[in-house]
């Protein structure tokens, strides 16, 4: 394709309403971002529980800064395997309820690795419709299939209908535009009765659900015999930065053996690890902080309900409002931001053609009256 074509893909793309730009964000306390100048209340975060700012937390980054520098170094089977990361693998090990845990650099890192330790050419992984684009990446070579949103019995039928047994069914736990929990309790009996690995993502459930805050498989009372890879990250309710694939001892051999995007990749800085481990702990002393979100979000789709908005069904801190039209969720945004709130559009192809929407998503930072006031903000903006 010639550059030519590609700046007339980029000019189409740009009259459809669909370019993606970043914004600048210069300043951060709590919820209240300045973004390109301008004072904003985030509605748009995925810190939520409200960690990556803690007092404890960046103590514990810049001390451990000090102590082991900026950077790992190198890769973790060369030399930038730290005693931090292993403490770290260990902590993360235990509160998810497995018997190891394996660091990433990113959430996607780790699905990729996943998938090309466990599928390759020859192979067909199943999913759901909605699942993240990183677990859809993580097919990689395998042949692809996808049952109907959180639909066991098409996943079911997918299966009976196949010569051969996936390499792996993979799901998220609390999908991201949504924000609605997969059936993992039903998956995890139908995966058991094929003889097939569940992969759960549960990079929004983690430190949200389960009576400890160990996310979605703990929501639902599922161990490493229900599910045996879990995968998690480090960025949205720990507040840090990483991921982390979790399992019994054979898997995560395995992954050190085949997944080439922990053998070929630099190791997060140990000062991260640091930062981590001071989360986790800040985590399990102040539970109140997953009850707050809890508490919060459900205010705010009552709220929403009361005022006639088109909240999506969700018990999560992901609480979407269905605009539908990709013009109608950007002007939204817009009208928003103009009122000093925050709440970035999704549109396709992130979501399905015609629902686009504005995702909102609530933290332990969040005041109740600052969740009120957007929800007055909404029902102005919203028809």
């Amino acid at each position: 394709m010639t550059f030519e074509a590609l700046q007339e893909a980029l000019n189409a793309r740009a009259a459809a309403g669909l370019t993606r730009r970043r914004r600048v964000v210069e300043q951060a306390e709590g919820p209240r971002l300045v973004v390109d100048g301008k004072e904003l209340l985030a509605f748009c975060t995925n810190d939520y529980l409200g960690l990556a700012q803690h007092p404890e937390v960046t103590l514990a980054f810049a001390d451990a800064v000090r102590s082991f520098g900026a950077g790992a170094g190198s890769a973790h089977l060369i030399a930038g395997h730290h005693r931090a990361h292993h403490q770290l693998e260990e902590k993360l090990a235990a509160f998810t309820g497995r018997e190891r845990a394996l660091l990433f650099s990113t959430g996607y890192m780790a699905n990729l690795g996943i998938g090309a330790a466990f599928a390759g050419r020859g192979t067909w992984v199943l999913q759901d419709r909605l699942n993240h684009a990183s677990l859809l990446d993580a097919a990689g070579p395998a042949r692809l299939k996808r049952y109907a949103h959180a639909d066991v019995g098409a996943a079911r039928a997918l299966l009976e209908g196949a010569d051969t047994r996936p390499a792996l069914v993979m799901t998220d736990g609390v999908f991201s535009m949504d924000g609605d929990i997969a059936p993992v309790k039903a998956l995890a009996d139908l995966c058991k009765e094929f003889d097939v690995p569940l992969v759960v993502d549960d990079a929004h459930g983690l430190g949200v659900l389960g009576a400890t805050g160990a996310g979605t498989l703990d929501h639902a009372g599922l161990d490493q015999n229900d599910v045996p890879i879990l995968m998690g990250t480090l960025g949205k309710a720990f507040g840090v930065f990483g991921a982390f694939a979790a399992g019994s001892e054979t898997v995560i051999e395995t992954l050190i053996q085949h997944a080439r995007t922990y053998i070929y990749s630099t190791a997060m800085p140990p000062a991260l690890a640091v930062a981590t481990l001071a989360s986790i702990s800040v985590m399990q002393a102040e539970p109140w902080r997953r009850e707050r979100v809890r508490v919060l979000a459900a205010r705010f789709a009552e709220g929403a309900r009361a005022r006639g908005l088109p909240v999506m069904d969700s018990s999560t801190p992901i609480q979407p409002l269905l605009v539908g039209s990709t013009e109608g969720a950007l002007a939204a945004s817009a009208a928003l931001e103009a009122r000093g709130f925050l709440v970035t559009p999704i549109r396709p192809p992130t979501v399905p053609d015609g629902t686009a929407r504005l995702r909102v998503t609530l933290s332990a930072a969040h005041e109740e009256a600052q969740v009120d006031a957007l929800l007055d903000a909404l029902a102005e903006v919203l028809p």
